[in-house]
């Protein structure tokens, strides 16, 4: 051996790349908070990745990289006998619609579906509804959420599956609903041995000024919950597109009612009553100034007279006028100072013509609707498995709507967040809005609905 010639040093080279490569492999795969690395051991997410057929999607979460669920549960969902199932079921509860705590038979069709899945479930909850699990019966749970009633609307939609029901007709969706989380409930069940926790399946009654979520909440649905998702169908967006947003989505509603009471005499001798009618009208103009004149331009808010009741003597003033109408708004601090302003201006207006007011916000009915507001991570979870699902082209993120849905009940108990499917079909004319008789929807929706949930459930779980 020459000693100037320098050392062999093959034996280390292959010992130092080994290393490299280890650390390399450890430091991408930065570990879980319970130190373990979350691509090796969640065996939901292996799959045998030698057939191409059942290659999935790639995904990263931080450094980490593992197996995504998405391409088999929509395979799934796309099945022949599967879309026949769900439009099946969609069809019988669209001509069978019932209203608001009414659901007696929806409900029966739904514990017999899952009576048929072998899926346990409790009832009644909030008189119809009923909440169903499958998993582990451990934690983490996730909860999925439906509502069945109908509208009192006569449907004008010809076709083969119409209301059988004189007066009520399912107009806004909720048949659709219940159709794709019994679909999601199918998925999962077939893939209950991969799912690491419980999903909770809420299959919730009452959501058309029925307030049924808070009859659900008190009833224990949202047991253990961690999070709550849910799905609308939209006719704003063409079928199977999904379209949600962070933070506020919909508004916070609520609705008034006013009594007005004055003297009643002769319109001729006006000097001898005590004049309501006046005094309401200044009432409605004064209310438009609270969002004009008292609300920041940039936070959206509503204030709207709807109804006007002086009775129908045209030659009399009348003892009373009742005027009520709706207002909304984004946040819980603007919604309440809308309700404040509202009953103040009202009284206040009322005294300046020496009339008496009594105002109802019907807090009792329980009509008062805090704002739907999406949890910023729950939120980006729906747009990760949109993305997957229907791909990056088919997700839109909507502005807010001053629409309402009981679902923000459920939000402020746990994060939450609410997405929109749609199915506007020109060709087929589902283009007309909800609690429209002639409202339809393209069911070639609901497939993608039912993956939708059932992944939405299935990765939750694995990620948490």
């Amino acid at each position: 051996m020459n000693p100037s010639s320098p050392p062999n040093f093959s034996s280390l080279s292959i010992t130092i790349i080994i290393l490299i490569n280890s650390i390399s492999l450890v430091v991408g795969a930065k570990e879980s908070p319970e130190g373990r690395i979350p691509h090796l051991e969640q065996n939901c997410l292996a799959k045998h990745t030698d057939n191409p057929k059942n290659q999935t999607t790639l995904l990263r979460r931080g450094s980490a990289e593992w197996w995504d669920c998405t391409a088999e549960v929509l395979e799934m969902a796309r099945r022949p006998e599967m879309v026949r199932w769900i439009k099946g079921i969609r069809r019988r509860i669209h001509e069978n619609p019932e209203l608001a705590f009414e659901e007696i038979e929806t409900s029966r069709l739904i514990r017999d579906e899952l009576d048929k899945l072998e899926i346990p479930y409790r009832f009644p909850m909030a008189k119809t509804g009923v909440r169903a699990t499958v998993g582990t019966g451990g934690p983490p749970f996730v909860a999925i959420r439906a509502d069945m009633d109908a509208l009192p609307i006569q449907e004008a939609v010809e076709w083969e599956h119409k209301s059988k029901v004189a007066g009520k007709m399912h107009a806004c969706g909720h048949d659709a609903h219940v159709a794709m989380l019994l679909g999601a409930a199918k998925i999962l069940k077939a893939r209950h041995h991969l799912l690491k926790g419980t999903v909770v399946l809420v299959f919730q009654p009452a959501e058309e000024a029925g307030n049924g979520a808070k009859g659900m909440i008190g009833d224990g649905a949202l047991e253990d919950a961690e999070a709550i998702f849910a799905v609308h169908v939209s006719h704003q967006h063409p079928t199977g597109v999904i379209g949600s947003r962070p933070g506020p989505l919909l508004a916070g509603c609520g609705f008034f009612r006013a009594v007005i009471s004055g003297k009643q005499g002769l319109a001729g001798d006006p000097h001898r009553t005590i004049d309501p009618v006046l005094a309401a009208s200044a009432a409605v103009i004064s209310l438009q100034g609270i969002v004009s004149r008292e609300a920041n331009p940039l936070d959206s808010q509503v204030v709207s007279v709807t109804a006007v009741d002086g009775g129908d003597n045209l030659d009399i003033i009348p003892e009373t006028v009742i005027l009520g109408g709706t207002f909304r708004a984004f946040s819980n601090a603007s919604f309440y100072q809308l309700l404040r302003r509202i009953k103040e201006v009202i009284v206040e207006q009322a005294r300046v013509f020496r009339c008496s007011a009594a105002v109802d916000f019907f807090e009792k009915e329980s009509t008062i609707y805090p704002p739907t507001v999406n949890d910023e991570q729950m939120y980006e979870h729906v747009r990760k498995v949109a993305v997957d699902v229907v791909g990056a082209e088919n997700f839109r993120v909507v502005p807010p709507m001053m629409g309402a849905e009981d679902f923000s009940f459920y939000s402020e108990v746990v994060p939450a967040a609410f997405f929109y499917i749609g199915i506007r079909n020109e060709t087929l004319g589902s283009t007309h809005s909800g609690h429209s008789p002639h409202f339809m929807i393209d069911e070639d929706a609901l497939p993608i609905g039912a993956a939708m949930h059932a992944a939405i459930a299935e990765r939750y779980l694995c990620e948490h």
